[in-house]
């Protein structure tokens, strides 16, 4: 895919650089449940519950770095997933003091397509365009997991995440499995309201 110059672009020694979403993406990526309740268990024993408040399935990119921990944190506190009376999507957790359950999870970035791509740039009036040209594409029957970041350097931006999660918020608030385990994580997703996020999303930087 060859991404153009806009037309009548008049500037030169520029870079066009563009960062791809979902099937380009490789930074932290949430999916939050708004839930009755939900809970963790490892080894038939429950490790973390909570009542009414969200649970979030957390997956750690490889290019994951303090400024998308921080951006998620954000996101998930103010995110307003819950009603106020019959108005719906007024309130976020923070407003009505209910609790997060999160849950380490790198299968959220399970490619099922097989693909060889190509990265180069290419020179348009002085312009550089950031090109990604799939040569390969196939159905694969086998889960891709190499976007997700290694088990150890995960562990550690995990546990900063959900650090900083409670310091933004309330410690005493944050829930956790156990990283890297088999997990039985019971959900009842109420509504139900289920929501994907990324800590980046398509972008343009014009950079001298």
């Amino acid at each position: 895919m060859l991404l153009m110059a806009p037309q009548g672009t008049k500037k030169l020694n520029q870079w066009l650089v563009f960062n791809f979403p979902l099937e380009f993406s490789r930074v932290m990526r949430a999916v939050l449940q708004r839930v009755a309740r939900a809970s963790v268990s490892v080894d038939d024993k429950v490790v973390s519950s909570i009542g009414k408040g969200v649970c979030v399935l957390v997956g750690i990119g490889v290019d994951d770095n303090e400024a998308d921990i921080d951006y998620m944190v954000r996101k998930l506190l103010t995110l307003r997933v819950f009603e106020d009376g019959q108005v719906m999507w007024k309130k976020n957790v923070q407003d009505l003091d209910y609790e997060l359950l999160c849950v380490s999870q790198f299968t959220l970035f399970a490619k099922t397509t097989k693909g060889i791509y190509k990265m180069n740039r290419q020179g348009y009036l002085g312009l550089f365009i950031e090109e990604v040209l799939m040569v390969e594409f196939k159905p694969g029957s086998k889960p891709d997991f190499h976007a997700s970041m290694k088990t150890a350097e995960a562990n550690e931006m995990y546990t900063k995440f959900l650090q900083k999660l409670g310091k933004a918020y309330k410690p005493e608030k944050i829930k956790d499995g156990v990283f890297g385990a088999m997990m039985m994580v019971d959900i009842v997703n109420e509504g139900p309201v289920t929501i994907e996020l990324d800590s980046r999303k398509f972008s343009y930087d014009d950079r001298q």
